[in-house]
């Protein structure tokens, strides 16, 4: 069941109700919930806080009872996204814009973790400015497309050209009923340049090699090579994380290499000769590993996310070095014609 308690909203910035006596933090998807408002009344799932969850440790506004349930409600709609749940809204889906046929296939870039997509986006930018670069949200990590600071900026900054969320995934400034529609859309009618696609923020994980929110990267390079598009693996790499499975390259992005239906391109960050002996063995002969240069020091300067999962880009350069190669490589993957 649902653990939902009642609680009166005590400050709104950053978000904070008092439930039972105790203040605590809180996040309300004001999409869906509408405004949260000092002294409003409010019923709270506290599941992941009180399970002390890292990205997940707040409590969840569900309804508003104060000033929450007098929305009209939509009067068309061509589909749902929450489908069958109390959240259920409507959502007009990119699938049905028209499309003339004009549509090409464009260099996709599969992330497994959305720490990777603030310094690819960046690295994309810094190689090819003009692109239109935009980011397809999947399942795996943080469905509300509006929890991500990082989206947030790197559109702010023009980084990104647009952000869809696909099924699942909701709440961005367009929707997608799945991951293939959506690429097939910013090919399309949306005439985006390049994709990067993969999980909001807040993985998903249970400590097996398949049973975790980054195996979406196989499903989503499967959807980018059945359209036809140039599909690039990011791979996830570390130099300072704990756990031994994750060090050098991880065995998350090992098990998706090896279970890919099709081939693709996996840029890396040159110099880093275990870790890339490491990819070469996981790609054999069916991928390509593409060794690129990434600019560590540039991204450090530019102000965007340089911490994941607690570790600063100090703790852990080769996190960021491999999804800046990645990055490069998206930029590097557009035709010329097009990058012009």
């Amino acid at each position: 069941m649902l653990k939902l308690r009642r609680g009166v909203v005590i400050g709104t910035d950053p978000l904070r109700v008092r439930v039972g006596g105790e203040e605590r933090r809180a996040w309300a998807d004001r999409a869906l919930v509408g405004d949260v408002c000092r002294g409003d009344q409010v019923i709270v799932n506290v599941e992941a806080l009180d399970l002390g969850l890292g990205s997940g440790g707040f409590d969840l506004v569900h309804v508003n009872l104060t000033r929450g349930l007098g929305d009209p409600g939509a009067r068309v709609a061509e589909a749902m996204k929450l489908n069958y749940s109390s959240l259920q809204h409507p959502v007009e889906p990119v699938e049905a814009l028209v499309d003339d046929g004009s549509g090409r296939p464009i260099p996709v870039l599969v992330v497994s973790l959305h720490g990777q997509l603030a310094p690819a986006a960046w690295a994309v930018a810094r190689a090819a400015a003009e692109l239109r670069v935009g980011y397809v949200q999947t399942a795996g990590g943080a469905l509300p497309g509006s929890l991500s600071t990082d989206v947030t900026e790197l559109r702010r900054l023009g980084l990104l050209c647009d952000h869809v969320t696909s099924a699942p995934a909701y709440g961005g400034e367009r929707e997608a009923i799945t991951v293939i529609g959506a690429l097939r859309a910013a090919a399309g009618p949306l005439g985006w340049d390049a994709a990067i696609v993969g999980p909001g923020p807040g993985i998903v994980g249970s400590a097996t090699p398949l049973g975790n929110g980054g195996m979406a990267a196989l499903d989503n390079a499967h959807a980018s090579i059945c359209l036809g598009c140039e599909t690039l693996l990011a791979a996830r790499m570390s130099g300072g994380d704990a756990r031994e499975r994750h060090r050098g390259l991880s065995h998350h992005t090992e098990t998706v290499l090896g279970m890919l239906l099709g081939s693709v391109r996996v840029p890396a960050p040159a110099g880093e000769e275990e870790a890339l002996a490491s990819l070469r063995e996981a790609c054999g002969e069916r991928h390509e590993v593409w060794a690129l240069e990434p600019d560590l020091d540039g991204y450090a300067a530019s102000g965007l996310s340089a911490t994941h999962m607690g570790r600063s880009l100090r703790d852990d350069p080769l996190f960021f070095t491999a999804a800046l190669a990645a990055g490069a490589g998206l930029a590097a993957a557009v035709p010329v014609e097009e990058a012009a």
